[in-house]
């Protein structure tokens, strides 16, 4: 196996008994060990800035494989010029401390400039999936996603990988390209995991001032409403989508970027004749974009 530390620093201070490798090669190296072996591998992708939500995954990982492997790379192709690619944040010592604490074996972390080198030109295109929801307000950001996973599970060969279901689209998106190139790789959703008042967990969460944390409750609440509507009977996708929008801009610090009722498979708009839709939001609260969805069927 490989030992590669990313600061000096923290070299000195560590001395458990998890594996970090930042070099695409030595991670490859490591791999063949393991296949050699017959171990089943389980990779938990991340960008770091790990929480509770993360520890899930790796948690499922760790019961249902021999090793597990989390990524930690903030990835630059899947940031727009304006987003927050530069200030997302970065703690790589309490990553690794949740990662091991959650039961990772191997941390791989590696740099910009080793997963894109100079001439770099190759990109995953992920077609329809991508197109609409963040796709429309983020363009290029699942071609960026699309190739950085492929591109790790190139490089860990993977049993399994984890994602979870609050980046729906992005699971579908990521499900369709193991469909379509053949990937012997088993995509395992893993539900989204709340703080106590019901906010989705995520990374983004950091950002926002007390007020704002306190505000972004209206996510939760307009994606609970339009359960509850459903579960009385409303099947109009127009009017559940109505319903829950006027629930998040009620909220003074909430800007809608969107709200949409759309199939769980295809991403494409509900029609009222469904047995299930995904009600999708995403919402700015104060300048921090977040998103959440849930899933209501018969």
């Amino acid at each position: 196996m490989w030992l590669t530390l990313r600061r000096a620093d923290f070299r000195e201070n560590w001395n458990r008994l998890l594996e970090i490798i930042d070099v695409p090669t030595k991670i490859q190296g490591a791999i063949r060990d393991l296949s050699q072996s017959g171990k089943t591998i389980g990779l938990v992708p991340t960008m770091g800035a790990l929480h509770e939500a993360h520890a899930s995954l790796i948690r499922q990982a760790r019961q249902e494989n021999d090793i597990v492997i989390v990524s930690v790379f903030v990835n630059p192709t899947q940031f727009g010029p304006s987003e927050d690619f530069s200030r997302y944040p970065r703690a790589f010592e309490e990553d690794c401390q949740i990662a091991e604490a959650a039961g990772t074996d191997i941390v791989f972390a590696p740099a910009a400039s080793d997963v894109y080198p100079e001439g770099f030109q190759t990109y995953v295109s992920p077609g329809d999936k991508a197109d609409r929801l963040e796709g429309a307000s983020r363009p290029g950001h699942f071609n960026g996603v699309a190739t950085i996973v492929l591109k790790l599970f190139n490089l860990t060969q993977p049993t399994r990988a984890y994602f979870g279901c609050k980046d729906y689209q992005q699971l579908k998106i990521i499900q369709q390209m193991v469909k379509d190139f053949d990937l012997a790789i088993e995509i395992v959703p893993v539900p989204t995991v709340r703080e106590a008042d019901g906010l989705a967990m995520s990374s983004r969460n950091r950002y926002l001032s007390l007020p704002e944390r306190l505000a972004a409750v209206c996510l939760v609440l307009g994606l609970r409403a339009g359960q509850e509507v459903w579960a009385n009977g409303e099947r109009d996708p127009r009017k559940l989508q109505a319903i829950v929008q006027n629930i998040v801009t009620a909220q003074p610090l909430a800007r809608v970027d969107y709200v949409a009722i759309v199939d769980p498979e295809t991403l494409e708009d509900a029609k009222p004749s469904q047995s299930s839709y995904l009600i999708v939001l995403a919402v700015y609260i104060g300048k921090t974009r977040l998103i959440d969805n849930v899933l209501v069927e018969k």
